[in-house]
């Protein structure tokens, strides 16, 4: 069954940043019913799949968009492999948008390549169907070493899957605060930045005290005994006194790359009602 979408109807490729693209889907499909164009029968099947679809173990939110602005996304761990290609199959058939698994296995990673081709990966994390860029802000992700660059690196694949380009600094911490003034005025010339750190999480301090812009500090799993496999960072960043940072799970590249949509997406939709005022 062919899926109506407003790229079809008109004859464009969907951008995921659309906050109105499912909206207008239901117009869309609305007018066809009312002209006559789409049988209600056939409406009646196509609304069955809005608020989501059975696939086995899982139900698959194809609403989300509509509520958020940003659809379903697929947690590989846990999930056999069978469960990820029922599952990113479900969301590429029925939808136009782009479609993020993260954390898969090697497993995963192969049964996804061969049902649906090759992705654009990163950490574990597969894109298909990346949407063109739309945020001309500045973004930025910086990590504290080297070892912090897997979760950099899921953030950035995340926040591409929304349309967002971010640029990256990456080994600027604290044991070396002469490599971070380097790199002074790009971070200050960012509109929202993502500070990912392991150790005792001190780089997430160091930018929210210098920068007035959202903070989105995300811990690692990086560090010694005392790390405490990243629950030190972790509290280290919710303790800090630069007031206003936000703190997301260890490791957790994906949340921040989300909590970052929704700040530029916010914004961009202030901007919009107030050029309509």
């Amino acid at each position: 069954m062919e899926v109506f979408t407003v790229a079809k109807a008109r004859g464009t490729s969907a951008k995921w940043q659309d906050d109105y693209v499912d909206v207008e889907t239901l117009r869309q499909l609305i007018e066809g019913v009312s002209s006559g164009s789409i049988a209600p029968d056939e409406a009646v099947e196509r609304l069955k799949r809005l608020p989501f679809s059975d696939v086995g173990d899982t139900l698959v939110d194809h609403h989300r968009h509509l509520r958020q602005g940003a659809p379903e996304a697929v947690y590989g761990p846990g999930k056999s492999p069978e469960q990820c290609v029922l599952i990113v199959r479900e969301l590429l058939d029925h939808g136009t948008g782009p479609v993020l698994v993260t954390r898969t296995t090697v497993d995963q990673h192969k049964a996804l390549e061969a049902a649906f081709g090759q992705a654009e990966t990163a950490h574990g994390s597969m894109l298909w169907r990346t949407p063109e860029t739309w945020y001309t802000g500045n973004a930025l992700v910086i990590s504290a070493g080297t070892a912090d660059v897997p979760v950099v690196d899921e953030c950035i694949l995340a926040l591409r899957a929304h349309g967002i380009a971010a640029n990256r600094i990456t080994d600027v911490g604290v044991a070396g605060l002469h490599r971070l003034l380097n790199r002074l005025d790009d971070v200050m010339a960012a509109d929202v930045i993502v500070v990912v750190a392991g150790m005792e999480g001190a780089l997430a301090s160091v930018i929210g005290g210098l920068s007035g812009k959202p903070v989105i500090a995300v811990p690692t799993n990086v560090g010694y005994g005392s790390g405490l496999e990243g629950v030190t960072a972790l509290l280290a960043m919710h303790a800090t006194c630069a007031n206003g940072v936000t703190v997301v799970g260890i490791d957790n590249g994906y949340g921040a790359a989300c909590a970052v949509a929704r700040i530029v997406r916010s914004l961009r939709s202030d901007q919009t009602q107030a050029k309509q005022a």
